[in-house]
């Protein structure tokens, strides 16, 4: 009975230390922040450098330098596309968040910008796609 006992306990043990062993797989994937589950990429972190474009957008003069740089424009009008994107989501929400009634004029004027360049890129966009469509 004794024997049986110590037996029980040295299964439940080895069974823990199993499981403990399977938890701590570590993540191939260079980087830090989170992965979402069943996703292969990170959340917050930068896995093509070349790729970047810097992004301000506090005022609608920091969004034309912004897309008026080499970086910006010698990407692809997808790409382009996703970096207004960006920059229409983050300025909305910044205008959105502010409190103080100048910051929300200044944002509201970077917000209507970026909708108005958001609104371009569409009809770029289909342009592009009616001209595909009739070759």
């Amino acid at each position: 009975m004794y024997d049986d006992l110590i037996l029980e306990e040295y299964i439940k043990e080895s069974l823990l230390i199993e499981k403990k062993k399977r938890k701590k797989k570590k993540d191939p994937k260079v980087g830090t922040g989170k992965k979402p589950k069943g996703s292969g990429r990170r959340l917050y972190t930068d896995e093509n450098p070349k790729d970047t474009v810097r992004v301000k957008f506090r005022t609608v003069t920091d969004i034309r330098n912004t897309l008026s740089k080499k970086s910006f424009k010698s990407k692809s009008h997808a790409r382009q596309s996703q970096i207004i994107n960006l920059i229409h989501q983050r300025v909305r929400a910044a205008y959105k968040n502010a409190k103080d009634s100048k910051v929300k004029a200044r944002l509201k004027k970077a917000y209507d910008y970026a909708k108005k360049r958001k609104e371009a890129s569409k009809r770029k966009t289909k342009r592009m796609n009616k001209s595909k469509s009739k070759k």
